[in-house]
């Protein structure tokens, strides 16, 4: 007699169900990551205690170095003689103070501006001369953009004008393009000074004002000026169409951009040793027109020293600093003296690492 049906019969045994893996189980086993010192994060760190026996040694340290050389940085600074001059409304006649604009956009006045100065103290050569632009944005995107460097340095490329709108090209007799082209080469600056001491005229040299991979790689030998200024609205000066843009230095210099609105180019030197007490007759021609942005033009003769020209900003920060440093230093000391550290605070290690299985 067959065994009579149920639900024991169809049921599997709990023996049978016991011996088949659990999916969960598995999974779980192979997502476990294996041990190792990275996956742990227990690779060899530096891990110091800032005690105060370490971190005073260090402020007083940092502090020891830094002023010192804050005090160099000083003192070479201080050795730089630098003169500084403002002419955009000096050397502009009384009765057309209240308009500059048509003072400087007129060509049939005379803009010959001459200026006495004294020599403050001793100037060795090279004298630097600069002219300094105030409220000139040299860094807006769009002057910055205006310009073509294959242009610059190939000959080949003379007729690409792309990306020198809106001085692209000249007009009258038909649309001629212009090298160099763009806003950056037609605003260049064209205020001239001239120098003389007594009846000797000093002579302004300017070579080797660019830099010579602006002159090598930036600028080409075999490109020329085209059409340059040449259109109903002059920008600024003229270059010489029989040098070659590489021998153009004070357009290598003015393309150079300015981060700041107020900066300073180099114009010359002067080879020639000047004497404190001396007067030098200074003869400006006032032709740049920054007066239709309410800007500001200044002449500056300067020394150079081991750091460059006259600026205390660097001595200033490492003298901060390091004035900083040992001052913080002297209140830790004192804050040891006064509240001293327990001996378990100054034990303390960092426990080794553990690892714990899964």
């Amino acid at each position: 007699m067959p065994p009579a049906s149920g639900d024991g019969a169809d049921r599997p045994s709990s023996s049978s169900s016991s011996g088949q893996d659990d999916p969960v189980a598995t999974v779980k086993k192979r997502n476990k990551p294996q041990y190792t010192h990275f996956t742990q994060q227990e690779l060899p760190a530096c891990k110091p205690l800032l005690t105060p026996q370490m971190v005073i040694p260090v402020l007083v340290l940092v502090g020891l170095i830094f002023i010192p050389i804050g005090l160099a940085c000083i003192a070479a600074s201080n050795k730089v003689v630098e003169l500084v001059y403002r002419y955009d409304t000096k050397c502009v006649p009384r009765n057309m103070l209240h308009n500059k604009v048509a003072y400087v956009q007129n060509p049939s006045i005379d803009k010959t501006c001459t200026r006495i100065f004294k020599v403050p103290k001793d100037m060795q050569k090279p004298i630097y001369i600069y002219y300094q632009l105030d409220k000139f944005y040299q860094n807006h995107r769009r002057f910055v953009r205006s310009r073509n460097d294959l242009q610059l340095r190939n000959p080949k490329k003379a007729k690409d004008t792309q990306y020198c709108g809106p001085e692209a090209a000249a007009n009258g007799g038909g649309r001629r393009p212009v090298v160099p082209c763009g806003l950056r080469a037609w605003s260049l600056f064209n205020d001239t000074y001239s120098f003389a001491r007594g009846n000797q005229t000093l002579r302004v040299s300017k070579r080797g004002i660019s830099w010579r991979s602006e002159r090598e790689h930036r600028f080409g030998r075999h490109v020329y000026p085209l059409n340059f200024q040449n259109g109903t609205l002059i920008g600024g000066g003229q270059l010489d169409p029989s040098k070659p843009l590489s021998e153009q230095g004070d357009l290598i210099v003015w393309m150079r951009t300015a981060a700041l609105p107020t900066f300073r180019k180099l114009y010359g030197k002067i080879d020639v040793d000047l004497r404190a007490g001396e007067l030098v007759a200074v003869t400006m021609h006032n032709n740049y027109n920054s007066y239709s942005f309410d800007g500001k033009k200044s002449l500056v003769l300067s020394t150079a020293g081991w750091l460059g020209g006259k600026n205390a900003f660097l001595g200033r920060a490492y003298l901060v600093v390091g004035m900083a440093c040992s001052l913080l230093a002297l209140l830790l000391t004192l804050l040891c003296v006064v509240f001293p550290m327990k001996e378990e605070h100054l034990l303390l290690q960092y426990p080794p690492s553990r690892h714990v299985p899964y």
